[in-house]
């Protein structure tokens, strides 16, 4: 149920209640109210969550990206090396 029937159906029941004897209308009006507060609670944490979920997407499109520059990072170096030990390969006049 989206928030606009929600809401339609809510002023509808609360329409209804109006037209109760004032003993049994009281009590529901207070259902009612908690109702409407339960919602707004589950609708501020659903908007929570989202915002929640879309960070999380954000913040591993960043750790792919960095994961992604270490790998080439790291296949770069291993590549000078090999190439620097190759270069290597003759007696050591330094020892």
């Amino acid at each position: 149920m989206d928030e606009k029937t929600f809401q339609e159906k809510l002023a509808e029941l609360m329409g209804e209640i109006s037209t109760l004897p004032k003993s049994e209308r009281e009590k529901l009006e207070k259902l009612a109210e908690k109702t409407q507060e339960r919602h707004s609670k589950l609708r501020k944490t659903v908007t929570d969550l989202q915002e929640s979920l879309d960070y999380l997407r954000l913040s591993i499109k960043y750790l792919m990206f960095d994961l992604e520059a270490t790998r080439r990072e790291n296949s770069y170096l291993r590549k000078m090396l090999e190439q620097q030990q190759s270069g290597d390969d003759g007696p050591d006049d330094c020892l």
